[in-house]
């Protein structure tokens, strides 16, 4: 195979990508909006702390939190990191309005360690899920 039918190839790949990124953003939005803020599975745990929660949610080896501050308002620092045992935390963190996450891992069978915060409070769970 030449390069002008490699690069067609890689052409053609792309062009058929952004064309699902563009009808993934022109569906309608209420499913798709309630999938990307929250965790598929049922919710197994809730880590509470003073300035908001950690929601701990499990399915198929699979393990999903995200944060959620107590109270509404304008942005504010939050993060929430998920780490099965034996591998580096997954982190998302940043200034975020309804919630930080949702992080997802594949822990198995594995502990896992979740922390999460909102401004000056934070939450650490220690080995869980064992």
């Amino acid at each position: 195979m030449d390069s002008g039918a490699i690069r067609r190839r890689l052409a053609l790949g792309a062009a058929v990508l952004a064309a699902s990124g563009v009808f993934g953003l022109v569906a309608p939005g209420g499913a798709q909006a309630a999938a990307m803020t929250s965790c598929a599975g049922r919710e197994v745990k809730t880590l509470p702390f003073s300035t908001g929660a950690v929601h701990v949610y499990k399915r198929n080896g699979y393990v999903c939190a995200l944060t959620t501050p107590k109270k509404n308002g304008g942005k504010r620092a939050m993060s929430v990191s998920v780490q099965a045992r034996g591998n580096r935390p997954v982190v998302d963190k940043g200034r975020y309005a309804h919630h930080a996450g949702p992080v997802t891992v594949h822990a198995g069978h594995r502990c896992v360690w979740i922390k999460g915060s909102v401004g000056r409070g934070s939450v650490s769970s220690g080995w869980i899920l064992c």
